[in-house]
């Protein structure tokens, strides 16, 4: 009976003191949970604290460095910190891009990427995709027109479509193959039910010199590259792939007023990170770069290179990532002839 009573008392003093151990465990968890989560919430409100490396995956001086030095030297303002360029050229931009999808997630590397990652994985140069990283923003796009000869007898773009489907394979389209401004070229066939006749060319420069000379019929251009020839009447512009007519070009029609509601070529520059970066570090870079395309001195200098400014945001961006990306791969076989 004595012990009985002695071990019931022992036992209920026992499983206060295991209680309030578990009780005090637990509140240690619970504590320590919540100091992760304040901390982590601190370095969220601390991002970015340094420089944010930006991996730029082509030469100096081409039109994506161009227009990325523009991003780079007014991040600070609307970032709250530095944005070097680290020019990584090579295979078509995909050098630097395999180079970025191997950088910690951690918000402090970013690379550009434009619509010629999936040309290039469309036609197997690469196995990067824009899925491969995290959309951040599109800040930087650059119209395409459909430019020919001014000695040409197209006058417009409505006689330019209709000799094309008249004479399959006899226009010559200067592109680069395999690149976006063949993705270009080869949405406008597409559309219009044409076959050209392709020939190559590394570079923009490289074909409006060539059309100029008279040695293709027709090339994908833009304002930078083209503008100057045809203010001179050597060349002339018959479409442009912008949502609205632009203001350096007012007599040039859209291709979406001509009735060509898909035809929306541009090359958008834009920023993405490694997969897996804090949504909350996404937010904070989107939310100033989406300030930085109200700036009115960074609008003007990215006109003066020859660029529109068209603010993306993450969602917004993957989506036009994902539905170019599902054009160019419905268009492959024709980039691969």
């Amino acid at each position: 009976m004595f012990y009985d009573v002695l071990h019931h008392a022992a036992h209920g003093k026992l499983g206060r003191m295991l209680a309030s151990s578990g009780a005090i465990a637990s509140l240690t968890l619970g504590l320590g949970a919540a100091g992760l989560a304040l901390s982590q919430s601190a370095q969220a409100d601390d991002y970015p604290d340094h420089a944010i490396e930006f991996i730029v995956p082509w030469s100096p001086g081409g039109g994506s460095d161009a227009l990325m030095r523009i991003i780079s030297n007014s991040a600070e303002k609307h970032i709250g910190q530095p944005m070097p360029v680290m020019n990584m050229p090579g295979v078509s931009g995909t050098i630097g891009l395999k180079e970025l999808a191997q950088k910690d997630p951690d918000g402090y590397t970013v690379g550009q990427i434009h619509e010629g990652l999936m040309a290039s994985n469309a036609t197997g140069l690469t196995q990067l995709n824009w899925d491969d990283f995290q959309p951040i923003a599109s800040l930087a796009s650059s119209p395409q027109f459909l430019v020919v000869n001014a000695d040409s007898d197209w006058k417009t773009f409505e006689d330019f479509a209709e000799y094309a489907k008249a004479h399959p394979g006899e226009i010559r389209v200067g592109a680069t193959l395999g690149g976006i401004p063949h993705v270009h070229a080869a949405m406008i066939e597409d559309a219009i039910g044409a076959q050209f006749r392709y020939v190559g060319y590394e570079g923009t420069g490289a074909r409006i010199r060539g059309l100029v000379g008279g040695h293709i019929d027709a090339s994908i251009g833009d304002i930078s590259s083209s503008l100057e020839f045809v203010k001179n009447g050597d060349l002339r512009f018959l479409a442009v792939g912008s949502k609205e007519r632009l203001e350096q070009t007012p007599d040039v029609p859209t291709f979406k007023e001509l009735g060509y509601d898909n035809l929306n070529l541009s090359i958008n520059r834009g920023i993405v990170a490694p997969k897996g970066i804090d949504p909350a570090k996404v937010e904070t870079l989107a939310k100033g770069f989406e300030a930085m395309s109200k700036d009115p001195e960074f609008i003007k200098r990215v006109n003066n290179a020859g660029a529109e400014v068209d603010f993306m945001g993450p969602q917004t961006y993957a989506d036009y990532l994902a539905d170019i990306d599902a054009t160019i791969k419905r268009l492959s076989g024709k980039l691969a002839r």
